[in-house]
């Protein structure tokens, strides 16, 4: 309680790991009315936030924030880690739209599960100040569980929130959260890896080739990065590849009629083909000999593919090209 006997009300982002449930629950454990919000791009989901919100008890709000992501995506100013993932002004871009949503909702702070000294790069000291000021909302940040490593805040010492019992956790362990958390009988979390496909560097390869080659791309699009295996045949034209049926499933769900050539077997088992915008006649057949090379046909005997454009179908005879012969075009 602060002075008047008002109670804090803090919006939380919440990935919904381990430090971020810890986070909102220790902060409502104290007193403090307690909202999450969770983030949608293509890149991470709030499924876990969504499933946190549930085991918890805590208020959670979902928002999709690809459009204004992608730009800062395209051109961090800090810069990316090992992969595609610009953690640091990630984190500053989900602060500035919380803080948006923190005024909507009458909140007086916002808060997050960042633990100094966890990662070598976005939660050092200077890291977390770089993402406080550029947010736009500095002094109106928590971190409840290094709090009592890091500055006083406003929020602390106006008594919103008791400094007393906030945490001084640093580093890299996951003991003592782990043992917070069997204290508040949190027993079901995830892994701490994973979660943001901007780690992964297969997906970030695949990015990294759609900026380099697109200036205007659909959500279509990138939701087929995560999907199939990945060709690059022309500096204007891609395949993706199905590896299994639940790949071919995904694939098809991707699939613009309008836009879009597939490409399949017209007989044997295989995978479907996607060429995104479509492509030259000769890289056609190039994308259907690849289908059939990943296919059940036959190697070195004529396989029958059907060919599915915006404005005809057809069938078309080729041989099965073996998948050693186009590791060149993998992405």
């Amino acid at each position: 309680m602060n002075s008047a006997g008002r109670k804090g009300k803090a919006l939380g982002l919440c990935s919904g790991g381990l430090d971020s449930t810890l986070a909102g629950v220790l902060l409502r454990e104290q007193g403090v009315d307690v909202t999450w919000i969770s983030f949608e791009t293509p890149f991470f989901s709030a499924k876990k936030a969504e499933k946190a919100s549930k085991s918890n008890g805590i208020p959670l709000i979902v928002k999709n924030i690809t459009e204004p992501y992608l730009p800062m995506l395209k051109n961090p100013p800090r810069g990316y880690g090992k992969n595609m993932n610009p953690c640091m002004d990630c984190h500053s871009l989900m602060f500035n739209i919380a803080g948006a949503i923190m005024a909507e909702i009458n909140a007086d702070f916002l808060f997050s599960g960042e633990v100094l000294g966890q990662r070598p790069m976005s939660q050092v000291r200077s890291s977390l100040r770089y993402v406080e000021k550029h947010s736009g909302f500095d002094g109106r940040i928590l971190r409840p569980l290094s709090a009592l490593r890091l500055e006083e805040t406003a929020m602390e010492k106006n008594g919103l929130v008791d400094r007393s019992r906030l945490l001084g956790f640093s580093g890299r362990s996951r003991k003592p959260q782990m043992a917070l958390a069997a204290q508040y009988g949190i027993t079901d979390y995830p892994a701490p890896a994973g979660g943001c496909l901007l780690t992964e560097k297969v997906f970030s390869a695949r990015l990294k080739d759609v900026f380099s080659h697109k200036k205007i791309f659909s959500i279509e699009e990138l939701e087929l990065l995560k999907h199939g295996r990945h060709f690059r045949l022309s500096e204007d034209t891609k395949i993706v590849v199905g590896r299994n049926k639940a790949d071919n499933e995904r694939i098809f769900a991707l699939y613009r009629p309008l836009k879009d050539i597939l490409i399949r077997m017209d007989i044997v088992a295989g995978p479907y083909v996607l060429m995104p915008g479509g492509g030259s006649e000769t890289l056609i057949r190039l994308a259907a000999e690849i289908c059939a090379g990943y296919s059940r046909a036959p190697s070195g005997m004529e396989s029958t593919v059907r060919v599915e454009m915006p404005d005809r179908q057809y069938l078309l005879a080729i041989i099965p090209r073996p998948a050693a012969s186009i590791s060149d075009f993998l992405i």
